[in-house]
């Protein structure tokens, strides 16, 4: 078989195509199962070794670009969506989030844009104290995520969003986040601005950065995520 491969390069394709084809399926099959986003590395474990995981997903997401459901990129995960502009129509009995405080969405915006940033970091930028209420609402919402300890004195806990913030606000990567003249458009900015005023690049990965050390049991139980001993709390 081998041989005729050798001299009948269309056969070879024709199986390469083959597998690529059924790659797709069983990661639209995965992904249509989870009621979460589903991870690359998941799928990486359990496509076809000889094809490339991104290349299948792309080619399953321009399959549904122009259908009622898209395949959607949050980060290196991928889920199902309702097309954007069909949205009006779906009707949900879910709970919707909490709707958040001033407070709460400026605080949001500062860790989207400023993580790695801890607590003080935010007080300074915002210019008032921030109360542990408003971070455990966008902890609770999922969208806030403890990352590490800032390697300085006191070793401050960082902040950072989460998977679920940019599923829940539509956005790939943190590089989607609005620039100044998209936040200008939108009406949340003055018009007053210095004109050298900078909207700063989130750091683009999850792993912790050079001057952040990872979180341990210790610090989840000193900062009340888990009691004693281990049991997280109720």
């Amino acid at each position: 078989m081998e041989n005729e491969d050798l001299h009948n390069p269309e056969s070879s394709a024709s199986r390469l195509d083959a597998v690529f084809m059924e790659a797709k399926r069983i990661a639209e099959a995965l992904v249509f199962a989870s009621a979460q986003p589903v991870a690359e590395s998941y799928l990486r474990d359990r496509l076809p070794a000889q094809v490339e995981v991104r290349r299948v997903m792309e080619a399953l997401k321009a399959d549904y670009q122009s259908r009622g459901v898209n395949l959607v990129q949050v980060g290196e995960q991928w889920a199902f969506r309702t097309a954007s502009d069909l949205s009006f129509f779906i009707r949900t009995d879910q709970d919707e989030v909490k709707k958040l405080s001033r407070a709460a969405l400026e605080v949001l915006s500062i860790i989207a844009y400023h993580q790695p940033v801890t607590r003080a970091e935010i007080e300074d930028i915002r210019g008032v104290q921030t109360s542990r209420g408003t971070l455990d609402v966008l902890l609770e919402a999922g969208w806030v995520r403890f990352r590490g300890r800032r390697r300085t004195p006191g070793r401050p806990v960082t902040l950072g969003t989460t998977a679920d913030f940019l599923d829940h606000f539509g956005l790939e990567e943190l590089r989607d986040l609005p620039g100044v003249e998209e936040l200008r458009g939108a009406g949340l900015l003055s018009s007053r601005i210095p004109s050298n005023f900078q909207v700063p690049l989130p750091l683009m990965q999850e792993e912790l950065a050079e001057d952040e050390d990872p979180i341990t049991q210790l610090d989840l139980e000193e900062l009340g995520l888990l009691t004693p001993g281990g049991e997280p709390d109720q």
